[in-house]
């Protein structure tokens, strides 16, 4: 079977449906038939001030979730970045491998430190690319699921994976973006022109998969509508319906005109109503099986601590072709 890797940060309190839809439901598709390595990549959020205790309770959160959102750790390897100190010493190597203007040029860190100022950046923020082609060289897989926002780490990736190659010798697995469908694009229910974000400015507009039934019930019930009453998908007149209509579609599994039809002639508290059930309903057991794996945490860690050993032994065979072909002395 083709390896599949990909990962996500442990740096809210819960998961959001975005996130859901728009990654981790097709990386649970991606078990059936692929090796899948799936990582809490905790090291990544050092980049920004951090909370310990926060830390350590977002980890376990996300693992949680993950597991609860149908990740199996009999079907993948589901690990905890920090756990594979593996990821560090391949992090040096990308990190030599790469040139100062070539980092410089990663959109991201020029985004996020020109928010905070140039000054106050943390060099982490600047080498984080390079840990993150370590967290994917280092277990040879030949797809990285991701959005479309991280293609350019991705071909950072490639580059450093090929100029090492062409120096050194066969060491590392070329791997392509596996760019997730955005056909279930979900938006903010107060912004629905805006992508549902963890670093929205309001918690109001996004659906949290550890949110209570009844805290999910009330963000949609008071979810931002368009003028008029008709319940119709249009991007541009209506983003506020079509946001809910395609939400309804991805977790009802019924099509956007069959749901145009159901209500037609209705209002929109009818409409709203009905997502709200859908949405309560499709999260209640998912926020449940998290819950409960969070009350036993020796048995979280256990699962975690098996799957950081399974890619421990994946990650050495590869840092040791490494140094090999290097020349570091083993």
């Amino acid at each position: 079977m083709k390896r599949v890797l990909s990962g996500i940060q442990p740096t809210s309190d819960s998961f959001h449906l975005g996130n859901y839809l728009g990654a981790v439901k097709q990386w649970v598709e991606l078990q059936d038939g692929h090796d899948a390595f799936y990582c809490i990549v905790d090291l990544h959020a050092l980049t920004v001030e951090t909370d310990p205790a926060l830390l350590r309770k977002r980890t376990l959160v996300s693992a949680a979730q993950l597991l609860a959102l149908g990740i199996s750790p009999e079907k993948s390897t589901l690990f905890v970045q920090s756990q594979v100190p593996q990821h560090n010493q391949l992090g040096w190597i990308m990190e030599c491998m790469t040139g100062f203007g070539e980092a410089s040029r990663m959109t991201q860190f020029k985004d996020k430190s020109s928010k905070a100022g140039a000054d106050s950046a943390r060099v982490g923020l600047f080498t984080y690319p390079m840990l993150q082609a370590a967290d994917i060289l280092l277990y040879q897989p030949h797809y990285v699921p991701v959005g479309e926002d991280q293609r350019q780490h991705i071909e950072l990736t490639r580059d450093l994976a090929g100029r090492f190659n062409a120096r050194y010798g066969q060491t590392f697995q070329i791997p392509e973006a596996y760019i997730l469908k955005t056909a279930a694009k979900i938006n903010d229910i107060q912004e629905p022109t805006a992508k549902m974000s963890k670093s929205s400015g309001s918690g109001a507009g996004v659906i949290e998969i550890m949110d209570t039934p009844e805290a999910n019930l009330k963000k949609i019930k008071s979810a931002v509508t368009d003028a008029g009453r008709e319940v119709k998908f249009d991007v541009v007149e209506k983003p506020g319906i079509s946001n809910l209509l395609t939400i309804h579609s991805a977790l009802s599994g019924r099509t956007i005109s069959d749901l145009e039809n159901e209500f037609a002639g209705k209002g929109y508290g009818d409409f709203k109503t009905a997502v709200a059930e859908v949405v309560v309903e499709y999260l209640r057991p998912i926020r449940a099986k998290a819950v409960e794996l969070l009350e036993d945490e020796k048995h979280l860690l256990d699962i975690l601590h098996q799957g950081s050993a399974k890619a421990r032994v994946v990650a050495q065979e590869t840092v040791n072709a490494t140094y090999k072909n290097l020349g570091v002395v083993l």
